[in-house]
């Protein structure tokens, strides 16, 4: 059995390939057109034989179509009265001094959400049945409208008793409609959260099933299986239906990647810093990868658990401009695959990866293991004339530009760490994507981050992370019952219907009852508090609760009443995974290695560096600053106060000389 790891980012589309012995890698410019064209000419070049494979998918043609507004086009069915709630959200003022605010996105206009008349309490009673004849004429009405693709359904309190959603759905489905019940995607309590969720599945399934069909009918003797903004994999049927669950999936993979590489390295405190072409994604482990019940995609919020992801528009394509203030800035808008930056050989507008290679800091022979050409002679006069325009050197307009998207970065990891009471100085930088490692020991500088490490292939960490992926699958159900209501083999009874329904999903899948992990909690607050906190589900629940409220706020109050909100189960699907071998130390001479000495600028000084083959190194060898390490996925600029070691998993382990 042959396993591919495939992530389609924006600028570059990525693969690795485990044939149950050894792991092979390969980078190909991504097609933003059709996405596909790149997944399967890629699978040409690195697939041999006609074995059969499971490829699975970190894709972002859900995540696009939402961002750029090309979806499908939506229809709204909700209770009658209530369907403003999109329009009306929360009332949150995200800038709250700004009195230039834009109105938020609409998903869905006024003319394509239908009222109909049912009501169901908020103890699942039934107060105005649902009607076949109200249905029929709701649907008489959609049908008038020939370019509706798809319907979201989300009524009061359908997670209590979803009946009335059901019956409508049946309906719906009957006609071929693409319908998304809220019952079905989000059965929790909060309505604006769970119509946006449910919308947000309707608006994109459509899109993703077109994608996911084209590609399924170019592939052969393979199964596909899609990443999930969890970190785990589900079916390619599933992903069509329930396409929200893979927004986010592409840097999934990454955290998933890097914290399996941080364990082996020694460590499970770790803020990982995935650098691409088009943003960079940070996120803090601490001993386990961390995931949220509350994400945003474009100020939309998305109910879905997801790996806590913190996203900036910073990467090695973002483009270095003159704002109208006269400023220098970088980014968020990225060069992409297409036109890429100028050095590519097509862009013309400045970017990041353009500065590196002014500076000397990327090496063209060796860019892409030197299957890319890079074209360092164009970069004279964009530089020339934008330094001119600044009143500044070409030079300190390059190093500009790198100290920019540095802030940017160090401010995300600020946001994800400090913000959050958690010290930088006690975590380990885990630096991949293809633009991690020129700027990693930068950030270790900015942070005091003690160490950092960076894996083998860093610029294709995501992909190997979704072959290092299990199967999850996750359900809950809001019960929004006092603790003292609620005895233990209540509980016990509510989860066991979940656990039913999730393992039934698994043996369908072909696992095995012995391959099955399942992983109880609980969303749980004190009464009269908005918001809750996530526990794991033991009988000692309780004090749990009030000892995560007091590291997360510093207090505590065990004599309140509590409430459990929520019920949750992830279930596991463990996957055949490769394993990487220990290798023995050898020398600590890396001469075998060294390739050359080069000028390279680094913080507006000229230094002699020595350029090293990363594939060449071998476990044991140490190496120091400056030197610029270069392989196929990557390329790392040590800087010259630090101090680089291969570990007995050829990770290269970097730390300040003396530290």
């Amino acid at each position: 059995m042959v396993v591919l790891g495939v992530d389609t980012g924006g600028t570059f589309t990525d693969f690795t390939l485990f044939d149950g012995e050894k792991v092979q890698c390969y980078k190909t410019l991504s097609t933003p057109k059709d996405p596909s064209i790149a997944v399967i000419n890629g699978l040409k070049e690195i697939v041999t034989g006609s074995d059969e494979k499971v490829l699975i998918h970190g894709s972002t043609v859900a995540t696009n179509a939402l961002l750029e507004g090309k979806t499908a086009k939506t229809a709204l069915i909700t209770t009658q009265g209530f369907e403003d709630i999109l329009e009306i959200g929360r009332g949150n003022r995200l800038d709250l001094y700004n009195i230039f605010v834009d109105s938020k996105p609409v998903l869905i206009p006024t003319d394509l959400r239908f009222p109909i008349s049912e009501r169901i309490n908020k103890d699942g009673e039934i107060v105005k049945p649902l009607r076949d004849e109200d249905i029929q004429e709701l649907i008489n009405e959609i049908k008038r409208d020939k370019s509706i693709e798809s319907i979201a359904v989300c009524f009061l309190f359908s997670y209590k008793n979803p009946g009335h959603e059901e019956k409508i759905g049946k309906r719906l489905q009957e006609l071929a409609f693409p319908t998304s019940l809220s019952s079905e995607i989000v059965p929790e309590y909060r309505e604006y959260e769970r119509m946006t969720t449910t919308v947000v599945n309707a608006l994109v399934s459509p899109i993703m099933t077109h994608y996911l069909t084209s590609l399924e009918s170019k592939l052969h003797k393979t199964k596909v299986r899609i990443m999930q903004s969890n970190g785990g994999a589900i079916s390619i049927g599933k992903a069509k239906r329930d396409a929200v669950h893979t927004i986010l999936s592409g840097p999934a993979g990454g955290v998933l990647g890097a914290f399996e590489i941080a364990k082996l390295s020694g460590t499970n405190h770790i803020i990982t810093f995935d650098m691409g072409g088009t943003s960079t994604d940070v996120s803090l482990c601490n001993e386990a990868i961390q995931t949220t019940n509350e994400s945003m995609i474009n100020n939309i919020p998305v109910k879905i658990p997801v790996i806590d992801i913190h996203t900036v528009g910073a990467g090695g394509g973002s483009i270095a401009f003159i704002d109208d203030g006269g400023a220098l800035s970088v980014g968020p808008i990225s060069a992409g695959a297409d036109p890429g930056p100028i050095c590519y050989g097509k862009g013309d507008q400045i970017t990041v990866t353009d500065a590196h290679l002014f500076l000397g800091r990327l090496d063209p022979e060796f860019f892409l293991g030197g299957h890319m050409s890079l074209y360092p002679e164009s970069l004279k006069d964009p530089f020339d004339q934008m330094a001119k325009t600044l009143g500044i050197s070409s030079v300190e307009l390059a190093d500009g530009i790198i100290r920019i998207a540095n802030h940017k970065m160090e401010q995300a990891i600020r946001l994800i760490s400090v913000e959050k009471g958690y010290d930088p100085k006690d975590y380990t930088l885990v630096s991949f994507g293809g633009a991690g490692g020129l700027h990693a020991c930068d950030l270790m500088d900015a942070l005091s981050i003690p160490g950092l490490i960076i894996p083998q292939n860093p610029g294709l960490l995501s992909a190997t992370g979704m072959i290092l992926s299990n199967v999850v699958k996750d359900y809950s159900q809001s019960i929004l019952s006092k603790t003292e209501l609620v005895p233990l083999n209540e509980l016990d009874q509510e989860f066991q219907k979940l656990i039913d329904k999730g393992v039934h999903d698994l043996l369908e899948e072909g696992f095995s009852r012995k391959e099955i992990i399942i992983a109880k909690s609980l969303d749980m607050r004190y009464i009269g508090q908005s918001f809750e906190l996530n526990v794991p589900f033991t009988e000692h629940y309780l004090p749990a609760f009030h000892n995560l409220h007091e590291q997360l706020y510093n207090y505590c109050s065990p004599e309140k009443p509590c409430e459990v909100v929520t019920i949750r189960i992830k279930v596991i699907g463990i996957t055949k995974k490769p394993s990487i071998k220990e290798q023995i130390l050898e020398g600590t001479d890396p001469k075998r290695a060294f390739i050359k000495e080069k000028e390279v600028i680094i913080h507006g000084h000229a230094y002699q560096a020595k350029v090293y083959n990363r594939d060449k190194l071998k476990s044991g060898n140490h190496i120091h600053g400056p030197a610029i390490i270069v392989e196929y996925s990557s390329t790392t600029v040590l800087l010259p106060n630090y101090f680089a070691s291969i570990d007995p998993f050829e990770s290269l382990c970097i730390q300040v000389k003396g530290g």
